[in-house]
């Protein structure tokens, strides 16, 4: 089954449909790629979703994630441990328990997960990174695209109105071309008013900032 095979609307929108459950979720296990710019992640929101990340790792899948820089205290401690390899990871009560911290472990070390930083560069940019952009692809090359989510609109311990839009590569291809050229564009740092970099990079020079906020939420 591949993304033509799921049924999808033009729009989700809290009053009507289950984000989570009828758009995310199916998009997700039947892609073997995840593109995700979003304004800020936390390591909570990514394990909860973590049934439909084990579908996509077993099609060999891979997942990008471009984030802004401000991270939970815990959630940022943890992921730089991961990335460093030292230290031993904390208890994070039913995540470890279930072995999902695990699984975000083993993406990441095998590059099967990648996370950049987003920073803002330039004066005319105020406040941080906040561009929305996902898209989806299967083993048949197509793609789904979706913006208009807040952050925290794939938390499923949190639940804000939403709206978001939806484009496939099938109904509006020029569109698509255009979300996978933006993100590209970001992914590679080729972004006007924008810096990205490797987690690993942004942690080691002190570029990543705590902050009570953040939900990673894609």
């Amino acid at each position: 089954m591949g993304l033509r095979e799921v049924e999808l609307k033009q729009e989700y929108r809290s009053d009507r449909d289950d984000l989570v459950t009828e758009f995310f979720i199916p998009c997700l296990s039947n892609s073997n790629r995840y593109d995700r710019a979003i304004g800020s992640i936390s390591l909570h929101s990514i394990t909860t979703l973590s049934l439909g990340f084990e579908n996509l790792v077993a099609n060999d899948g891979k997942i990008r994630i471009i984030s802004g820089h401000r991270f939970k205290t815990s959630d940022l401690n943890i992921l730089s441990k991961i990335y460093s390899g030292n230290g031993k990871l904390p208890s994070l009560g039913s995540l470890m328990k279930n072995g999902k911290i695990d699984v975000v472990k083993k993406m990441l070390e095998e590059k099967k997960l990648e996370i950049k930083i987003a920073i803002p560069n330039s004066e005319d940019v105020a406040g941080v990174f906040a561009e929305k952009i996902g898209i989806f692809q299967d083993h048949n090359n197509d793609v789904v695209a979706f913006t208009g989510t807040s952050n925290e609109t794939f938390s499923t311990m949190t639940k804000n109105f939403e709206c978001i839009d939806v484009y496939t590569s099938w109904n509006d291809k020029l569109r698509i071309d255009l979300k996978i050229q933006d993100f590209e564009n970001l992914w590679n740092d080729n972004t006007k008013y924008v810096e990205v970099y490797d987690f690993e990079y942004a942690d080691k020079n002190n570029l990543l900032k705590y902050t009570v906020e953040g939900m990673f939420n894609f």
